[in-house]
């Protein structure tokens, strides 16, 4: 079975061709960086008029790349929610409008889903029932993944995400957009015997987390040591990120620990981040558990994601009816 993945949630357009058979075929993705960096920060209406610009001939081009006419596709998959409602509109009536012209069928798929399983995209596999740390701009959570849709939310952000508190702290610092990546590569420079910053919420049972007090004590660390020199900026931008890591790697332990599962998924565009990979790994190893990881360019955004937990779907039987429908909140375990 052949489908076709459509990923528009947010800033970057992803559309891959996955089969069953044969895996990965083909895929493209064009990043939107360019379009919002002026504006330092996404912004939603130029989001989906550049969707439309690019998704039609993204379709065209992967489909040359596997050798195949839009006649062959057994199904198209594409990204429902949670996101950006004008970027879900794009895809998802792209999607179901093609999937009706060529009479196969569509299945709306949860972006975080997609995220969720992205290192089956991978040679070896995780193993049904894992934990799930998905680590995103929007989303931090801890799943206790049972089976395909069987997922319990164990923890998440009560406030900013990982992923925005990078790109926040970014900001305070001066950082251009896309703020987290620079804020990663600022960090590699700092000294992080320099500043301690607090780890949000382990001292306290649960696996929820809240970062935007972290973003806090970081503008007042800045503001201690004004006028800031170069490395004092690249220390403070140290002490953030290993505070952050630090956290998540608490907070999995604690749910690896309390759930008796040893596999445990990575997965999320924050998990791209290397130091965080690392602290992963070396916590696992501690935990004598197993890491899955997707590589880097399946941790982003991506059509890839999509077309394979669309895939799995359409084999479960299931399928959309002739209707358009995205959802801009979207809990996994409303699935």
């Amino acid at each position: 079975m052949r489908v076709l993945g459509i990923e528009t949630s947010c800033d970057e357009t992803g559309v891959a061709i996955y089969c069953s058979n044969r895996g990965l075929l083909a895929q493209a993705l064009h990043s939107q960086t360019n379009v919002h960096a002026q504006y330092g920060g996404v912004v939603p209406e130029l989001a989906s008029r550049d969707h439309i610009r690019k998704l039609l001939p993204l379709v065209q081009t992967t489909l040359k790349q596997a050798h195949l006419t839009r006649q062959e596709l057994d199904g198209i998959a594409y990204t429902s929610g949670p996101g950006l409602v004008g970027a879900l509109l794009v895809g998802a009536t792209f999607g179901r409008s093609l999937a009706w012209t060529l009479g196969i069928p569509a299945i709306a798929v949860h972006h975080m889903e997609g995220h969720l399983l992205a290192p089956m995209l991978e040679t070896v596999k995780p193993k049904f029932p894992f934990v799930a740390l998905l680590v995103s701009g929007g989303h931090t959570q801890l799943v206790a993944v049972e089976k395909l849709g069987l997922y319990h939310v164990l923890g998440e952000s009560l406030d900013d995400a990982a992923g925005e508190a990078f790109d926040k702290t970014a900001k305070i610092l001066g950082l251009p957009y896309p703020g987290g990546p620079e804020l990663a590569k600022l960090a590699l420079q700092g000294n992080p015997k320099r500043f301690q910053f607090p780890r949000p919420m382990t001292n306290r049972p649960g696996l929820d987390f809240s970062f935007s007090g972290l973003k806090t004590y970081t503008w007042q660390t800045l503001q201690a040591h004004e006028p800031a020199d170069a490395q004092t900026l690249a220390d403070i931008a140290c002490a953030f990120e290993d505070a952050v890591i630090d956290t998540l790697v608490i907070k999995c332990r604690r749910a690896m620990r309390s759930t008796g599962l040893k596999t445990v998924v990575l997965a999320g565009g924050v998990s791209a981040n290397q130091r965080l990979r690392m602290a992963m790994e070396s916590m696992i190893v501690q935990e004598q558990g197993e890491l899955f990881l997707p590589r880097p360019e399946f941790c982003t955004d991506n059509g890839a994601m999509i077309a394979y937990a669309g895939l799995m779907r359409l084999l479960a039987g299931q399928q959309e009816p002739l209707e358009i429908k995205v959802k801009g909140r979207w809990s996994l375990q409303d699935l």
